[in-house]
Formats: C-alpha cells, structure tokens, sequence
C-alpha cells in the first residue's frame, strides 16, 4: 500500500509546485520528449555500483548498535523479491517525481538532496551513528541530483531504482538465509 502512495501520490505535490511557478504540462514533468536508454543505463549502473558500496558500509561493525537499521526493519515485514522489486520502482518513479522533477527545480540540488535525506530520517542530530548512515546516501543522492541536471529525470529513477532494488534483494536474501539457519 504504501508503494502504490509514494507511486501514484508522491508526484502529484511536484507536479503542482512546479506548474505553478513554471507552468509546466505532464509531458514537461514526466521529461517524456527525454526518455533516453542510454541515460537509464547509466541510471541503472551507477545504482547497482553505489548500492554496493553503501551495502559494504552498512555491514561495518559500526553500525552494528544502531536499534533502527533498515536491514532489521525489513526482517519484520514478509517481504518477497517481486515486492522489493516493486517498491523499489515505486520509491523510485514517485520521489523522484516529486523531488528531482518538482522540488529540484525551485530549490537546487544541494538544499534537495539535504532534504530528501533528511526526510528519510537519515540525518538524525539526536542520533549521530545513524547519521553516517546519511552521510553515506547523501553523495549518491547529490550525484542523482546532478545527474537530473544532466541526464534528465530518468536516469534519476533509473538509478534510485537500481539503488533500492540492489538492497532489498541483498536484504530479503538475508533474511531468508538466516531464517534457515536458525528455525
């Protein structure tokens, strides 16, 4: 349910801040005349690669003592890959949407991407350790902004796709593994 929201509803905020200062049509906001599969493919690939990497410092001892870890979060909900994979395309067509397509344009890069983390909660000042975590997203979601400057909205989703889908998959295969381990 809450996929089909940031999906179907998530957009709508962007789509009305930016006709209102910019008297932008659906084709305008959904940059239809720029879908590009070079530029999705770059999309795609710099997710995958940073999911990666923010994977491998996530697994660091650090982070181990945080009570809130996304990892641990998601072992309560039964999640399946296709449902990671879903969200994972809803997370990243509908806050993109309403970030880098309606957002971005009135605020910049810059104060955006400090939003869009900070919102996710992952710049916490009552709790620093999970505010590495936030330091950790932060670049990518900088570069994803950039990357909207220069690429267009859909190596945006491209990549917030990629990137959310690369760890829902590590993670729902984790859960699974050591549920059959330990049951």
């Amino acid at each position: 349910m809450l996929g089909l929201v940031t999906l179907l509803l998530f957009p709508l905020p962007g789509f009305f801040l930016l006709d209102f200062f910019h008297e932008t049509s659906w084709t305008e906001f959904f940059q239809v005349k720029k879908i590009d599969p070079i530029s999705i493919g770059y999309g795609l690939e710099f997710g995958f690669a940073y999911a990666f990497i923010a994977y491998l410092f996530m697994k660091a001892p650090f982070f181990d003592a945080l009570p809130d870890r996304v990892d641990r979060i998601l072992t309560n909900l039964p999640l399946t890959y296709s449902d990671g994979i879903f969200l994972s395309a809803c997370a990243g067509i509908g806050e993109e949407l309403l970030f880098r397509a309606g957002i971005q344009p009135l605020l910049g890069p810059w104060i955006t991407s400090v939003v869009f983390v900070a919102l996710h909660g992952y710049l916490n000042p009552w709790n620093w350790k999970f505010s590495m975590y936030g330091l950790i997203v932060l670049p990518f979601i900088v570069i994803i902004s950039f990357g909207f400057i220069h690429f267009g909205l859909w190596f945006s989703i491209a990549a917030h796709f990629a990137y959310d889908a690369v760890l829902f998959v590590i993670m729902i295969k984790e859960k699974k593994t050591s549920s059959v381990h330990f049951s």
